[in-house]
């Protein structure tokens, strides 16, 4: 399935951040202490994200690194011939510029904001020299590469193990987790790409999410009618994932370095 044609670069209203918390809704920059979160605020500026906004290129250097405000964006791996499927999501949990955290400087992946948002925005030197003086913060981010390279893991898997009405699933919870509410604004053409299938095949898996009273799709959204039973539907992947974060964040409070 090819690419959806999409902007070639961020194109947003920005606005000063004075890394007053109340502001911030990013979970890496709110479990930071406030002299680290002072001195990333100073270098970083709020900028909105429009739905399709491509915040990185596969094989190009990283220019901005975004710490995620709201919304939803997809990890993409991405083929020679065009096509691509998502193998992570982000969102206010989340991070876009690791390659930048172990001193590499381009993407082995597309990143694109599958749903409208913001993020607080930082040019690669300044993160470089930002993170050279804040150690809980490259330690929080170097844990969420784990996070996501996790995710990664289980979704590739998913992808090629589970059927698409368990894999759609557990890409709406995944979606929840990060945007909150009850509805997932999304295309069913979008819903295809991020799946790796046919947009016929996922009109069969949302109807029959749909049919078992889960989900109520409308064009251009999906609204989560049983966020029990839409677990129930889920394959193992969105239990094991959540398991796992789960383990790592108790961990995490046990070593007490970094808040929530």
């Amino acid at each position: 399935m090819a690419t959806p044609r999409l902007p070639s670069r961020v194109t947003a209203r920005s606005a000063d951040t004075d890394g007053n918390r109340n502001n911030i809704q990013n979970l890496i920059l709110l479990a930071l202490p406030a002299d680290e979160l002072h001195a990333a605020a100073k270098k970083m500026e709020f900028v909105e994200l429009p739905t399709h906004s491509v915040l990185h290129d596969a094989g190009e250097s990283v220019t901005h690194a975004y710490f995620i405000n709201s919304g939803l964006a997809s990890v993409l791996s991405v083929m020679t011939d065009g096509k691509s499927v998502e193998v992570g999501l982000a969102g206010k949990e989340g991070f876009i510029g690791l390659p930048l955290v172990v001193g590499l400087s381009t993407s082995p992946t597309q990143v694109v904001m599958q749903v409208a948002g913001s993020a607080h925005q930082i040019t690669a030197a300044d993160f470089r020299e930002v993170l050279s003086h804040s150690p809980l913060l490259e330690k929080s981010l170097n844990r969420y590469s784990q996070s996501l390279g996790m995710q990664a893991t289980h979704v590739a898997a998913c992808n090629r193990l589970h059927e698409v009405e368990e894999r759609l699933a557990r890409w709406l919870l995944m979606s929840q987790d990060r945007l909150g509410g009850d509805v997932v604004p999304l295309t069913q053409e979008f819903l295809a790409h991020m799946l790796g299938t046919r947009r016929a095949s996922v009109t069969v898996a949302a109807g029959i999410l749909q049919k078992a009273g889960l989900i109520t799709y409308n064009r251009g959204s999906v609204r989560i009618d049983s966020r029990s039973g839409l677990e129930d539907a889920a394959c193992e992947c969105y239990a094991s994932i959540r398991q796992q974060s789960e383990r790592w964040e108790k961990e995490v409070n046990r070593l007490g370095t970094v808040p929530r």
